[in-house]
């Protein structure tokens, strides 16, 4: 199986009074590494802004399954877990995983594209060929 990743030090900013992430710091962790697939593969926020829209996040869950703590090294996977065939509206599942490969969380996010302008759930023309990108999971279904 095909993975995006990110490869991310954690910082002493990271950090609560109990020595380990706080638990927004995994969403965040998250949230870049969707932004960095997307920068990537040309989606860059000058086209966002050219075709006036935006990615929107809907739903996101984490589960949590070890601690971390700063100055650790993670990498955050990401694949698709379904999506509609015009690439409006997406889902995708993200592991955090410590250097010893030991997942540290799971998390899920339902995503879709807004039209900035309109205000309305939109499908950008180039939307269905970024999700033909995106590496998929083993249990990845399009939607109608």
């Amino acid at each position: 199986m095909n993975t995006y990743s990110k490869t991310v030090e954690l910082r002493w900013s990271d950090v609560d009074a109990n020595q380990h992430v706080m638990h927004s710091k995994y969403y965040e962790l998250g949230a870049h590494t969707r932004m960095s697939f997307l920068l990537a593969h040309g989606y860059t926020t000058e086209l966002m802004r050219e075709l006036k829209v935006g990615p929107i996040l809907f739903r996101e869950e984490c589960i949590f399954r070890r601690e971390l703590h700063a100055g650790e090294v993670v990498t955050v996977t990401m694949l698709l877990s379904k999506c509609r065939r015009d690439g409006s509206r997406w889902s995708v599942r993200h592991e955090i995983l410590k250097a010893d490969g030991t997942v540290a969380a799971v998390m899920n996010a339902d995503l879709a594209w807004m039209d900035v302008i309109e205000r309305k759930l939109a499908a950008p023309p180039v939307a269905a060929e970024l999700m033909t990108k995106m590496p998929k999971a083993d249990d990845f279904l399009f939607e109608d």
